[in-house]
């Protein structure tokens, strides 16, 4: 159980630092007048805060009983959450394909970390 709760305060630093970022996103873009960011603004909150958050209190909450598959799904949230956010940054400025090939492999990443937390949610521990 130590060893989830290590992996849950990770990710819920992790989200604590995607929060951060989107809300400096929220205020540059009202500062500017300027709200072409606001796709990025949005998932930077709802998927790098919101989901990887809830992720962490999940796992810091109910005891799972497959830790790598916990583990793997944790690291695709992580690694997901940065290319897809980080990819549709790049792609707003930079249109091209390895940018875009960037976006398109971070929202896979993402997707897959979806489905593993979905299949992790029928590996809990009884009577925990």
């Amino acid at each position: 159980m130590q060893q989830q709760r290590s992996w849950a305060l990770m990710l819920i630093r992790f989200a604590a630092i995607f929060g951060l970022i989107g809300v400096v996103l929220g205020s540059k873009m009202t500062g500017d007048l300027d709200y072409s960011m606001t796709p990025i603004h949005a998932h930077a909150l709802l998927v790098g805060w919101l989901s990887v958050f809830a992720w962490g209190i999940f796992y810091y909450v109910v005891p799972t009983t497959k830790m790598l598959l916990m583990k793997i799904q944790a690291i695709a949230g992580m690694i997901g959450a940065i290319g897809m956010t980080g990819g549709m940054y790049l792609y707003m400025f930079h249109n091209s394909g390895v940018t875009m090939v960037i976006f398109i492999v971070g929202a896979s990443i993402l997707l897959l970390a979806f489905i593993l937390f979905i299949v992790n949610t029928f590996f809990v521990k009884k009577n925990a």
